[in-house]
This record gives C-alpha cells, structure tokens and sequence, in this order.
C-alpha cells in the first residue's frame, strides 16, 4: 500500500510561480489581519454570507439543491429540513458551523474525521455516517454520449483505515515539526484524502471542509469571509481536471501533487483579493448610493442585486434596491429581464 511520505515532498525543488503564490498569500493574510482591526463589524457581516454562500456552493457541486430562499432560511435560521437534499445542506451547514466556532478544537485525527462525517448526515437516517467505506468506490466521469469511464480507483475499503490513520499521522508529525510549509502540506493532505476516498458517500463535501478547517488551523482565515466552495463551484471543472492531473501514479507514490497545490492556492488568493476588494467598500463612511455605486464600478459586465449585497455587507438589501434604482433612473445602470432574471450593467 502507498506510504504516505511528506519528507519526499519536502525535499522536492518547487518552482516560481508556486512560491509566488505562496508569498502572495502570507501578504494578503497579513493585510487581512489589519483590516479587520480597523473595521471588525462591518466585516462580520461577510460571515453570514459566506456560510450560506458555502453550503449553497459545496452541495450543489454534487448536485444537492434547493431553492435561494431554502438556502438562507436552512443556513441563517436554521429551519427544519423538507427533503433529502435540505437534509444533506443542513448537515452541511452544521458542520461548517463547529468549524467556525471551534477549530482550534478539533484534532486533525481519523475519528474527529469521522465526528465530523457522522454530522454531515445528522439529518438523515444513513447507516454509514461516520464510517469509513465499505465497498469499493470509482471516480469516474460521464461524457455527452452517455458512456462513462473510471478515472481513478481509490484505495480498496479494506485498506482505509489504516490509510486515513497514517495520513493524519504523518500531517501531524511535519506541521508540529515545522517541517514543511503548511500552504503547500494542506493542498497534499486534501489530494491524498480523495485519492483515499474513505466514504461511500460525502467524500468531495468533506474534502471541502477540511480544507477550511486546515487552513483556520494554520492560521488563514479567509473562508470565513468569502467562500471557498463558491470560488470552486465556479469553476469546477478546473478542480477536476487539477485533481485528475495530480492522481496519476497516486498508488505507486510517484504523482506529482504541483497542478492540484496550484490549484487550491490559487483559489485561496483569489478568495483574499476578493477580501480586499470588499473590505474597500466599508473602509470610508459612505451614503447607501455612494457604496453601491462604488461597487458596480468593481464589476465587469452584467452583475446581479445578490453580487452587489455581497459586495456592500454593512447595507440592508432595502437599501441596496433603492441605490440600484437610483443609478437606474440617472442613466448610471442599465437594467434588463423581470423578476429573478433581473439583472444590470454600467452604461457610463
């Protein structure tokens, strides 16, 4: 069975664009830091948005869907569950929640995983929650044709364990030690654990949320004000093809994990850049028009009211509808589509 080693992966000679990446980000949490000494409570807004953001984005990913309105009453009111797919969301949000209150709590550990899996299905009768796997899983794919192919076979069940142990052993031992640089040790850790796919089911929401819980552990807490399910959501299909890019030679323990590391910090910049971008909306005392306003300015062709209430956290959505219709009326806005379909582009 493949020996989980970092020491291989320490000694690897990384190239530039990886450590620039690595340097952009301890710039940016350094920043992020101090913004939120300046202005804490008008950026615990960005809180509420990026949970429901998360757990709206990390579900649908494995086509587990509601409607916006279920999302927010699930996520901020935490409403009863109607159906299977509420149930799997509302586990979802239980979860991240523990991850945002206690993650300094939370061992990197097979059974804490397995805690944590068992709450994913809190909801639902599932027998296997907070179990590993007892069949043999396939990550494959579906093509336009309908035919489909096996892209890769994890570890068998009877191996798991043992495997998920040793991960966490080994995780532990060279981020207690200092022994290799946490941004790049948390994208190995994640691309191991699906390689291992330890679950019958719930393996890619998982990955999910340990991830945030890694990178709040090492001191990067980005996810907590923009999601980084909704980034991946985006452009998933860049996810898949990092992973399937990093999984070759997996079991034989010569893969090169470099496209899926890119990969995840790539996404976890994006996300502080996006930080920055709204933490420039609430650094000025500015009138309701005047924010929103700034806002549409940051946005490149045809944007929604939701993109500009996530922009603009410290305005009610009252007071976002009458900007945007001021903006409208003054030949600033272009406005098109009825009802959910509305949406507006800058015309000056």
């Amino acid at each position: 069975m493949r020996e989980f080693n970092y020491s291989l992966i320490r000694d690897k000679k990384w190239d530039s664009d990886l450590l620039g990446l690595i340097a952009a980000i301890y710039k940016e949490a350094g920043k992020q830091e101090m913004y939120l000494k300046q202005r804490p409570e008008e950026l615990e807004k960005l809180v509420d948005i990026a949970k429901v953001q998360s757990t709206e984005a990390s579900n649908a990913i494995e086509g587990i869907v509601t409607t916006n309105t279920r999302i927010r009453q699930l996520v901020e009111e935490k409403t009863t569950p109607k159906n299977r797919d509420e149930q799997e969301i509302a586990g979802y949000r239980d979860v991240l929640g523990i991850i945002h209150e206690s993650f300094d709590a939370i061992p990197i550990t097979q059974n804490y995983i397995l805690q944590l899996h068992k709450i994913l299905y809190s909801h639902m009768n599932n027998p296997l929650a907070g179990r590993t796997k007892t069949v043999q899983n396939y990550i494959s794919a579906t093509y336009p044709d309908g035919h489909t192919q096996t892209l890769f076979t994890p570890l068998a069940p009877y191996e798991t364990p043992d495997a998920l142990d040793r991960l966490c052993e080994e995780y532990n031992r060279v981020i207690g030690n200092l022994e290799l640089e946490p941004l790049i040790a948390i994208p190995v850790f994640i691309h191991d654990f699906l390689c291992i796919h330890p679950f019958n089911d719930g393996n890619g929401r998982m990955s999910r949320l340990l991830t945030t819980l890694l990178l709040y552990r090492s001191g990067f807490y980005v996810g907590k004000y923009i999601s980084l399910e909704a980034k991946i959501a985006k452009n998933k299909d860049l996810y898949y093809d990092a992973l399937s890019a990093s999984q070759d030679g997996w079991h034989e323990g010569v893969d090169d994990p470099v496209p899926f590391i890119k990969y995840l910090l790539g996404t976890i910049l994006a996300a502080y850049k996006d930080f920055e971008d709204r933490f420039s909306l609430v650094e000025t005392k500015r009138s309701a028009l005047d924010t929103v306003r700034l806002a549409t300015q940051n946005k490149i062709g045809r944007f929604t009211k939701q993109d500009i209430r996530e922009l603009c956290p410290s305005l009610s959505i009252s007071s976002v509808e009458g900007a945007l219709r001021k903006l409208v009326a003054s030949g600033e806005l272009k406005r098109e589509g009825s009802g959910k379909n509305i949406c507006y582009y800058r015309i000056k």
